[in-house]
């Protein structure tokens, strides 16, 4: 038998064979334990158990997935074991459709309805379904490109106030006044995030510190920037990036993040933000008003990015600003809580973290951090390249590191020291022609209308919270959606298609899916609350809307939902060019009423027993609706919910400040069904609280 190879001794030779079958061992057992934890996490039985129990065989489930995930996962560990997003069948979700809009039509509209979607699912929808199961096939999740792309990258109309979101400081606390201060502590912080993130150091999200959910929303958090274009916008992403780009009184700087191979210090970023607060140079023709153009119409901004933009310093200037790592603004307000008037105070603020002046951020960037003149903060986010939970996990971290750790001197600047060495900040030059300045104007017109428009109104409710609602035997969410609809009711007198947000990321590359919280349930609770029905009538009427609307999102959660097939299917329609008067129909009803649930995701950070103060004011968005609400709100600790509403002054049919008392009233309402004290609590009482006390 003659060797394998001449050059290779006989011992060398079974060194190397040993290798490779060890190397083929190694690679075998690595599929076989990412296939085994694929089809583990493909089960979602764990989550229609009893709440706050664990069945035998969910406890052996999660044992095994523990098994397989590894002692210390990274960031993106899990991606390549998260199963693919499944395609509902069309005759569950024709099912669905019919109950989820049963109590917005009469018995005439519903059986229009009812006919439209049975020659849907027999006819039509069959072949749609062919083509959506094909790319559920090859692509890695069949909604997440045409969502991205559909819903926010090809909308014409301005992401301001429309599509970007924000998010808040702490509630009652302002660790420094200093602002120079605040933001250098802050911009550390988050390029400290930064770093985890590149180096994958952050731990993944785990549901019961066991489940895992996708990460990929992570990537795109830095160094992005959304580019317009004429038909569709895209998302630009360099892999890294050394700057930040700072706006202050109408200038743009240009400020580097590290000095001799190190990232700057909090006290050295102090340092630069001071140059720039002491700059008193002049903003040069157009410069001012320029990042109006964000803040627009689409279209004109991508004609104007490709006429006045696309060479000389004009091209470099822009590129220096959708390279940054992220943008900043100085911002020379004061904005935050001011305990004499409550109610003021967080309206303007949330309107400036939404909007501005609709030329002081820069709305194109996947988020702008913004330092007010009284050392207050909070964020503008731009919504395609991510959803918010993902920038609420960067914001927790934010808040904790800069507070808990980092801290301030006694006179309130960063610690740490000076550093004289290192080169100041540097204007951005801009060449801006009149015809420039005409498109920003035009522009600038156009987003201060919309932003005028815009009537938000701030809930800090801390009259009860989750303790109490848990005493109820029902979870949170269902609590506060329910008293949702009790609100809408009695603020329109009618029931209305209702968007609540639920995430899909058990799934690989999964954003979000639509719990449609108005049912046939709630509505009969609602008509309850507003007749004679005896208080046992409506106990029982609460608890079984509060369990379909779990079992709603739970369904939602698993990929069993309904709008994203829905909206899928309409897609694959457009492609091969057929209507579907089902699919228009379903398609075209408004979301009067879009909520939102912003969550507390690292509860280990803040300490609200021994930190009271340290409340967290969560984030809001605008109305998605001409008549309709937006409601956004964050169950913090066990004693305080922040409700932020949104609506348009344009509408009569809307108030955002009535809305939070009928939202408060309702609350208290149905807490009061349960007499869990029997101490019935009264609206009066927590208008006591709002105006004389910041925190329980």
């Amino acid at each position: 038998m003659s060797p394998c190879s001449k050059y290779l001794t006989d011992g060398n030779q079974r060194i190397v064979g040993g290798v490779l079958v060890g190397t083929g061992l190694w690679v075998a057992l690595i599929y076989t334990m990412r296939s085994a934890l694929k089809t583990l996490l493909s089960w979602h039985g764990w989550m229609y158990g009893q709440h706050g129990t664990l069945s035998r065989t969910t406890r052996f489930w999660m044992l095994f997935v523990k098994l397989f995930s590894g002692r210390r996962p990274m960031l993106y560990s899990f991606q390549t074991s998260l199963p693919r997003l499944p395609v509902p069948r069309v005759k569950d979700t024709m099912r669905r459709v019919l109950m989820s809009i049963r109590p917005l039509m009469d018995d005439e509209e519903y059986k229009r309805m009812e006919a439209l979607a049975k020659d849907f699912e027999a006819n039509l929808g069959p072949r749609l379904q062919w083509y959506l199961n094909l790319k559920s096939w090859w692509a890695t999740n069949y909604v997440s490109d045409w969502w991205e792309e559909y819903i926010y990258l090809r909308g014409r109309g301005p992401i301001m106030v429309n599509s970007n979101y924000y998010a808040m400081d702490f509630l009652y606390v302002t660790p420094t006044r200093l602002q120079a201060a605040r933001a250098g502590n802050t911009i550390h912080a988050i390029m400290l995030y930064r770093r985890k993130l590149d180096r994958e150091e952050i731990k993944p999200l785990m549901v019961q510190n066991t489940i895992p959910m996708c990460s990929s929303q992570y990537e795109r958090m830095f160094n992005t920037s959304r580019i317009p274009g004429v038909d569709t916008d895209t998302l630009q992403h360099m892999r890294d990036s050394k700057h930040i780009v700072v706006y202050h009184k109408g200038r743009f700087f240009k400020v580097w993040m590290y000095h001799d191979g190190r990232l700057l210090k909090p006290r050295e970023i102090e340092q630069q933000m001071e140059r720039i607060l002491a700059d008193k140079s002049e903003p040069q023709p157009g410069e001012e008003k320029l990042a109006a153009l964000t803040a627009g119409d689409r279209v004109p901004w991508a004609s104007a990015r490709q006429a006045y933009f696309s060479k000389g310093k004009n091209k470099q200037a822009l590129d220096t600003v959708e390279k940054a790592a992220f943008f900043m603004t100085l911002d020379d307000s004061e904005q935050g809580f001011v305990k004499e008037s409550p109610v003021d105070s967080l309206s303007n603020y949330a309107k400036s973290l939404l909007h501005g002046q609709c030329y002081d951020r820069w709305f194109d960037k996947s988020f702008t951090f913004i330092v007010y003149k009284n050392g207050t903060m909070g964020l503008n986010a731009e919504h395609s390249w991510a959803d918010a939970p993902i920038v609420g996990h960067l914001w927790e971290q934010v808040l904790a590191i800069d507070s808990f750790q980092l801290g301030y001197t006694e006179d309130g600047h960063c610690k740490g020291e000076l550093n004289s060495s290192i080169p100041g900040p540097q204007r951005l030059q801009w060449d801006i022609t009149e015809e420039c300045q005409g498109v920003i104007d035009s522009s600038f017109t156009v987003a201060k209308a919309l932003s005028d428009d815009v009537d938000i109104h701030i809930v800090p409710f801390n009259t009860f919270g989750k303790g109490l609602i848990k005493k109820c035997k029902t979870s949170p969410d269902a609590f506060i959606q329910i008293a949702l609809q009790l609100a809408h009711f009695r603020d329109k007198g009618k029931f209305c298609l209702t968007y609540e947000a639920s995430m899909t990321r058990l799934f690989r590359e999964g954003r979000t899916e639509t719990v449609r919280s108005c049912t046939v349930e709630s509505s009969e609770f609602v008509r309850a609350m507003m007749n004679s029905a005896t208080k046992e009538e409506k106990i029982k009427l609460f608890q079984r809307a509060a369990e379909k609307h779990q079992h709603m999102y739970r369904l939602a959660m698993t990929g069993k939902g309904i709008d994203r097939h829905l909206f899928c299917l309409y897609v694959v329609s457009k492609y091969l060019g057929v209507d579907s008067p089902f699919l228009k129909q379903v398609l075209s009803e408004p979301w009067r009423l879009s909520t939102s649930q912003t969550p507390h995701q690292q509860l280990e950070l803040f300490d609200l027993r021994n930190n009271p103060n340290h409340v967290t004011s969560g984030g809001g968005f605008g109305p998605v609706a001409d008549d309709g609400y937006g409601v956004s709100y964050i169950i913090i600790g066990e004693n305080h919910i922040n409700f932020h509403i949104s609506s348009k002054l344009s509408s009569h049919e809307t108030d955002s400040h009535r809305f939070g008392n009928n939202i408060t009233q309702a609350m208290l309402d149905i807490l009061n069904l349960f007499e869990l004290d029997n101490k019935p609590v009264n609206h009066a009482l927590w208008v006591s609280t709002l105006t004389t006390k910041p925190h329980t």
